[in-house]
């Protein structure tokens, strides 16, 4: 298994982002156009696997993935990426990443 990383250190990433952490909140979905055409669901939460703002960033979920997670589940992200708007740093499974939800 990957070796899981600090929030901290994530937002200094851009790929390969391994992270476990907790769902301190989550935003109302909204809906966006896509480049391709069509539309999809996207919502921000926040999570978090420390006890100071650094270790706190924003994570983008599309589509399926706003039902399958709840404020107080531990997520946990697998080749990950991350992005930056505005000065904020979020991160988001991406294509290719994995997110798994409360695993045992």
């Amino acid at each position: 298994m990957s070796e899981f990383i600090p929030i901290s250190e994530a937002k200094k990433m851009r790929s390969g982002v391994n992270v476990e952490a907790v769902v301190k909140s989550k935003g109302e979905p909204r809906t966006v156009n896509l480049k391709s055409g069509g539309t999809v669901d996207v919502c921000d939460a926040v999570i978090s696997n420390g006890d100071t703002e650094d270790d706190q960033m924003k994570l983008t979920l599309w589509a399926d993935d706003i039902k399958r997670i709840d404020v107080g589940d531990t997520v946990v992200i697998t080749n990950g990426y991350t992005n930056e708007f505005k000065g904020e740093v979020s991160l988001t499974k991406g294509k290719f990443g994995k997110m798994d939800v409360n695993p045992q």
